[in-house]
């Protein structure tokens, strides 16, 4: 697949002694970008697979779940580069209209000025202006992540062509009647000025008031109690509602109430939505400050009567409480009915208060001329290519939240009152209000040839532009080469909380423009918390700092960490201690591939051969499990089963390659037989070659340094072919062999040490196998078992008990009995071993008293008490070893408990 050319990049005839990341990943990163490793091809006759990253705000620093995002993006893409596929992945940015004007506002306020004073022109040039100067900062950062995008195809949401796309977007929707303008009730943020989507309204649970107010019936017979959780917005009231079968008010329905603290009167309608079980029953209607009252009121033909500003501020529909901030005129409104004798009662609430997504502040529901997509008609598309296959969730727990979410879908509110972002193409007529929507600024009005016409002054929803993003960044509305090759999309990686906000817009813009879906699967990746279960968050002071992760542990580390912990659907608990043990994995391939390029020689070439049979045990079973493991890595690659694959990665490299293999080969490499060496160091480098390949994806830095440090001439690790698993090689009846030498090692290995027989000190081995076969294979392989254990002398036998004074380890069907006589001395033992358990249960007493303390458990956070009983378990459990090796010793020496 490649050209085995010489890399341009430094090659290190030899691995330094310690793996030193920092120099390491800042020449290879710059090799790769220098070398176009990660540009797109479009050669015909090859697979494609296509990713669009998900777009980071402009204004954005890399954080955790980006890291986690894209690292996992990363593994797809080098993993299909590997397999010889034309793979693109579209790099970019989204201007965030909310979050860039703020950061540009603060700016201007700290200069004495604000926008309005610059005027929109000025104030845009500005924002660009901020834009070139720091908003490729996460860019940056995503490519010291080693993300192998291609980068000569960054996008940004406000480019000229992406811009393009919107227009033409917006105006082919306007005209096929699903845009629109009308009166609605927007979620309005008094703060940002500017209309919020319901996706952009964080609701918490807020302790308030419930205010039972009385009502008093026009006729002066007495009073309906009604029950608010907002009794400012009583004065934009235009009628009661009770429900129609609530018989405690069938006799009041169409009569009329006096409105409290006005001139007014209003009408009691009777309406389903009510919900007779809230408060009284009857609902106090504000067409203008609630959606569900502004459909009400729209059934009942209801007034509108708006008595807020866009400020918050109450206005001159509020009569005397004109220029009051709302929440100061809750505390009059309630203040003067309960002077007027209309408060009827105040009680503690719970409910629900909607504050903005950006700043915060509490949002108000607002009536307001906006603009809307009407959604419906787009969502019927998109649910069913969710349902029929056409796109697949993973994990698929998903599907029926997206559907209940699609199946009740209101129309999107997309216009927002702010200046950075796409400005509507719509322009009104000064002279006869004549509404236009076109691609390019009219130069007369259609209806009166009139030449004065004022553009729309909002801008479109940044998830307008984003909804685009699969098609647009790959050219369209021209029909480019790009578009034909790499759309739809292979897969789509995101954050499962913006499964509405930006993926199934994507479906419906997708489907309904390209007639085709965006992507054939989405990965939902779960929040990254800390180690304790809990959201990072600045308050808590648990927020981890990727780039500083990266500074201290590396790249690969950091990688792998964030890999092997994302299970689908399951939350990723991470800490530093975990990024810290997989350092220790990195530093491990690294020890080994030094300790196997000492033995290797430039004239070294790997095992090629489909037939084994001819090698020694431990090279047909390295091969076997080579062959096995890159069968299972490409399952869990391909069934986007991540922590598997790092699972399945870390057990071949570390249990099997280094701590057996590479044991297992020494004595042939150090051997005097040529044809022994050689056949070895030729499996060795296979095996080395097929190890970097397959963790490449995940730890791509490391495996490259490796790779140009092995024998023979090598282009980027990239751009060799992913292994594949070789049938041949698998022997399974080498594995069980292998897997009985191992369990006997292992026993043997066991009794030294909770003997602590010394190291050094050569002893007897007995095993007892009753199967023929298995002791046939033992017998066979009694060098190695001997080599591996430094066992004098190894009996293997049918039959046997136990020797008096010898210890005993039961592997499987096995019994091994290593004699212990003149190894040890019992007495002296016992009393270290006494010793040491005295130690440990200080320990335990000290724990247990610090755990029984009261003001400790009330008061100590909850993550140190948890750490004090992790301690308290691991110091019992070494005092249970303890007490059963000193059994043994006492059964040795024939003394009593």
């Amino acid at each position: 697949m490649s050209n085995r050319t010489e890399s341009p990049a430094s090659r290190a005839p030899e691995l330094a002694k310690a793996y030193e990341f920092h120099a390491l990943e800042d020449r290879w990163r710059q090799a790769w970008l220098d070398q176009q490793t990660f540009a797109a091809r479009m050669e015909e006759g090859r697979e494609s697979f296509s990713i669009v990253i998900p777009p980071p705000n402009v204004t954005g620093v890399l954080h955790i779940g980006h890291a986690l995002n894209n690292t996992l993006q990363d593994i797809l893409v080098r993993y299909h580069r590997m397999q010889g596929e034309n793979v693109l992945w579209v790099p970019g940015t989204d201007h965030a209209g909310i979050a860039t004007q703020n950061v540009v506002e603060r700016q201007l306020q700290t200069e004495g000025q604000d926008r309005h004073q610059l005027g929109r022109d000025k104030f845009i040039e500005r924002v660009w202006a901020w834009r070139t100067e720091s908003g490729g900062q996460i860019i940056n950062q995503l490519k010291r992540l080693g993300c192998s995008c291609d980068w000569n195809r960054e996008r940004f949401t406000m480019d000229e062509g992406l811009s393009r796309a919107v227009v033409k977007v917006f105006t082919t929707l306007y005209r096929q009647g699903l845009i629109y303008k009308g009166d609605y009730i927007i979620n309005w943020c008094p703060r940002c000025h500017t209309a919020l989507s319901d996706l952009e309204v964080e609701h918490e649970p807020t302790a308030g008031k419930l205010y039972r107010i009385r009502y008093p019936y026009a006729d002066g017979s007495g009073y309906l109690v009604v029950a608010t959780t907002r009794p400012e917005t009583m004065l934009g009231d235009t009628a009661v509602a009770v429900h129609p079968e609530d018989e405690r008010y069938q006799a009041i329905a169409g009569g009329r109430l006096r409105l409290p603290l006005t001139d007014r009167e209003i009408p009691v309608v009777a309406d389903p939505h009510v919900e007779r079980e809230f408060g009284t029953g009857a609902l106090k209607v504000t067409p203008a400050h609630d959606l569900n009252d502004f459909e009400i009121g729209r059934r009942h033909q209801l007034p509108l009567r708006s008595v807020m500003d866009e400020n918050g501020i109450m206005n001159e529909q509020a009569g005397r409480y004109l220029g009051l901030d709302r929440f100061e005129c809750r505390k009059r409104v309630v203040a003067d009915l309960e002077a007027q004798g209309l408060l009827d009662g105040i009680e503690d609430y719970e409910h629900g208060v909607g504050a903005c997504y950006r700043c915060h502040t509490v949002v108000e529901p607002r009536l307001s001329k906006q603009w809307f997509v009407a959604v419906k008609p787009l969502a019927e598309r998109a649910i069913a290519a969710v349902r029929e296959g056409e796109i697949r969730l993973h994990p698929k727990s998903w599907e029926n939240t997206y559907f209940d979410w699609m199946l009740n879908i209101r129309d999107w509110c997309i216009s927002r009152q702010i200046w950075w972002g796409h400005q509507i193409p719509a322009w009104t007529c000064d002279l006869c209000g004549e509404l236009v929507v076109a691609d390019q600024e009219p130069g007369q009005c259609p209806k009166c040839q009139a030449a004065n016409l004022t553009r729309e002054s909002d801008v479109l929803d940044t998830w307008f532009s984003s909804a685009l993003w699969p098609f647009s960044t790959l050219g369209w509305p021209e029909q480019t080469r790009e578009l034909a090759c790499f759309y739809p999309t292979s897969v789509l990686i995101t954050s499962f909380d913006i499964l509405f906000f930006w993926v199934a817009r994507m479906i419906m813009m997708g489907t309904h423009f390209m007639k085709e879906v965006p992507f054939r699967d989405v990965y939902l990746h779960a929040l990254v918390r800390d180690a304790q279960g809990q959201k990072m968050s600045k308050s808590k002071g648990n927020v981890m700092d990727p780039l500083l992760v990266m500074d201290k542990y590396g790249t690969d580390a950091f990688r792998f960490t964030l890999t092997a912990f994302a299970a689908q659907g399951r939350d990723i608990r991470i800490s530093e201690e975990r990024i810290e043990g997989y350092r220790h994995f990195i530093n491990k391939i690294w020890n080994a591939s030094r300790f196997a390029l000492m033995h290797l020689t430039p004239e070294t070439v790997g095992f090629t051969d489909g037939e084994t049979t001819a090698l020694s045990i431990t090279n047909q079973w390295i091969l076997s499990r080579l062959s096995n493991t890159v069968r299972q890595v490409r399952a869990a690659l391909d069934g986007f089963l991540f922590n598997e694959a790092a699972s399945l990665l870390y057990q071949f490299i570390w249990r099997e390659l280094c701590d057996w293999y590479l044991e297992w080969i020494k004595p042939d490499l150090y051997g005097d037989s040529e044809a022994g060496k050689a056949e070895t160091r030729s499996v060795l480098l296979t095996a080395l070659e097929i190890t970097l390949k397959l963790l490449h994806p995940i730890a791509p830095f490391v495996t490259e340094e490796i790779w140009h440090a092995l024998p023979g001439a090598r282009s980027s690790l990239m751009l060799e072919s992913f292994p594949e698993p070789r049938g041949a090689w698998e022997r399974p009846e080498v594995e069980a062999a292998a897997t009985l030498l191992m369990g006997v090692i292992t026993g043997i290995r066991n009794l030294r040490s909770e003997m602590q027989i010394h190291p050094a000190a050569n002893i007897n081995a007995i095993v007892v196998c009753a199967d023929a076969i298995r002791r046939e294979t033992l017998r066979r392989q009694a060098k190695d078992i001997t080599t591996m254990t430094k066992v004098e002398r190894l009996d293997i036998q049918e039959h046997g008990e136990c020797p008096q004074g010898a210890v005993s380890y039961i592997f499987e069907d096995l019994a091994i009995f290593v004699p212990m006589q003149g190894l040890i001395d019992i007495d002296r033992e016992l009393e270290k071993l006494s010793r040491e358990r005295d130690k440990i249960m200080a320990q335990v007493e000290r724990i247990r008293a610090k755990l029984e303390n009261e003001k400790f458990a009330a008061h100590a956070p909850a993550e140190v008490v948890a750490k004090e009983r992790e301690k308290l378990e691991g110091f019992l459990a070494t005092s249970a070893k303890l007490d059963e090796n000193m059994a043994r010793l006492r059964e040795l020496g024939g003394q009593a408990q």
